[in-house]
């Protein structure tokens, strides 16, 4: 029996290799939302570390970063925010470039979301290379916003995400220090 909060959450994850493509290993997140306990153990985890510390806002990235994002956002009496890929919000947007390991993309948020003063915290499933991440981070700034802290279910540390979000603050609760733990 796994006794620290990591290791049960790190059991409720699957590896799948090959996907999306060859020489990718997958971090699924699919059983963890599927256990009512692991689900809820990750969403009690996030709301210990946040209460009480007057966060206004949580800012998730399209897709899986909306799951956990609005729960918490629900739990802390925040308002939720999304960011998504362009041309999926429906009123005005700011848009925030960044790039990948092979071309750039872009992510938008509404221009209406964030204000001077509000408190951030960024919610997504995954800190790989931090691109995404950095941009939203951007697009809170860019608001008025302070950025808190981002939050992540997992990091793929050995892919240096980490410190391209300095010096903003970063919590994960399980980490992957190498591609093949």
């Amino acid at each position: 029996m796994v006794t620290d909060p990591a290791g049960r959450l790190r059991a409720s994850i699957r590896s799948i290799p090959d996907f999306p493509r060859k020489g990718i290993l997958f971090r699924d997140i699919t059983p963890l939302l599927l256990s009512e306990k692991a689900f809820g153990e990750a969403i009690d985890l996030l709301y210990d570390r946040y209460r009480g510390r007057r966060v206004t806002k949580i800012v998730s990235i399209e897709s899986r970063g909306f799951i956990l994002g609005s729960v918490l956002a629900y739990r802390l009496g925040a308002g939720f925010v999304p960011v998504r890929k362009p041309g999926k919000l429906p009123a005005e947007t700011i848009r925030e470039a960044y790039t990948l390991e092979y071309g750039e993309d872009t992510l938008e948020m509404h221009t209406d979301a964030i204000g001077n003063g509000d408190n951030v915290v960024i919610v997504d499933d995954l800190l790989a290379t931090g691109g995404t991440a950095v941009a939203a981070s951007r697009l809170v700034e860019r608001c008025g916003g302070t950025v808190m802290e981002l939050a992540f279910l997992i990091e793929l540390s050995f892919l240096g995400g980490r410190e391209k979000l300095q010096p903003r603050p970063v919590f994960t609760l399980i980490n992957y220090a190498d591609e093949l733990q």
